[in-house]
């Protein structure tokens, strides 16, 4: 069976002071759906998520959460549909060949109007957390060889070729979540890999200690506070770490926020979207902890290079 795989999103704005999102009449079908599209060839599922979205309503998003993947038979091929969080930042809706008529709705009210149970599900796990929540990007270094064949300071060893690919990689795909901050741990490796995004950004990669193995294993609870600092600091971030301190994280976090995640991937290059709810007001450490923010959702992206 034939494999098609495509892309969409919960577009979402606020309202005073509510939320609402967008439901889109397909003509061609004469149902309402949520806004989605097939990937085009070397296309990563969340560019084909943002790319559909402002095919289909005229609007620029910036993804947040994944919410789910709906799977289904269509026409006698499987199809898989991953849907994101998208917050729109801008645009007009404009009729056209595959959307005739855009409806902005409250989240209670959306279910009755969308046609079919799939996308009502994808609605529903959208409003089982709040809208706007706190990003960390979670990303492990790109590829730079073997230690073993490398001489010099393992601080120092640099990406490979294919590393450097992976960078390049996300570079391009990291700015769908609209980072306004980077941080890496203090290795060349970690560093370089969201140099070129930070170049883009205009801003500096400031350097993590905690991050590092080296930081991180001597004070575990340590690196995690430190962790909560970024993610409740003002704007998104991309945090760039090592393998050996990305999954211990990343299972810390999901314990203490009840997320049941099973095994935590970590393949070089990859991305872990982290979301967490916003601390009330003015947050430290010395607060209690049931007022930092908590991850209430984690998505792994295994590579940041497109599909072939």
């Amino acid at each position: 069976m034939a494999q098609i795989v495509a892309a969409g999103a919960v577009l979402w704005r606020e309202a005073d002071g509510d939320v609402e999102i967008a439901v889109v009449h397909r003509q061609r079908y004469d149902d309402w759906s949520l806004p989605k599209g097939k990937l085009d060839e070397g296309e990563t599922v969340p560019a084909c998520a943002v790319r559909e979205i402002h095919e289909e309503t005229g609007y620029a998003c910036v993804l947040g959460r994944f919410l789910r993947t709906v799977s289904y038979v269509h026409r006698g091929s499987s199809k898989d549909v991953h849907y994101y969080s998208a917050e729109a930042v801008s645009g007009a809706f404009v009729a056209n060949d595959e959307v005739d008529e855009l409806r902005w709705v409250s989240v209670a009210s959306a279910p009755a109007l969308l046609t079919y149970p799939d996308d009502r599900s994808v609605v529903a796990e959208f409003a089982r957390l709040p809208a706007d929540l706190s990003i960390v990007l979670l990303v492990r270094h790109a590829k730079a060889g073997k230690r073993s064949e490398w001489s010099g300071d393992d601080d120092l060893r640099p990406l490979s070729d294919a590393g450097w690919r992976q960078a390049a990689a996300l570079q391009a795909l990291l700015p769908l979540w609209s980072p306004t901050r980077v941080h890496a741990a203090p290795r060349v490796r970690c560093v370089s890999t969201v140099s070129g995004l930070a170049a883009d950004l205009g801003v500096d990669v400031v350097l993590e200690a905690r991050m590092s193995e080296e930081g991180f294993w001597p004070d575990e609870d340590a690196g995690l506070v430190r962790l909560l600092e970024i993610a409740a600091d003002e704007g998104r971030v991309v945090v760039s770490s090592q393998g050996g301190v990305i999954p211990a994280v990343v299972s810390a976090l999901a314990d203490m926020g009840g997320l049941r995640l099973g095994e935590v991937p970590c393949k070089k290059g990859s991305a872990w979207v982290l979301a967490f709810t916003r601390p009330f007001g003015t947050w430290s450490t010395s607060d209690s902890p049931s007022r930092w923010p908590t991850l209430v959702s984690a998505h792994y992206i295994a590579s940041p290079l497109p599909r072939p």
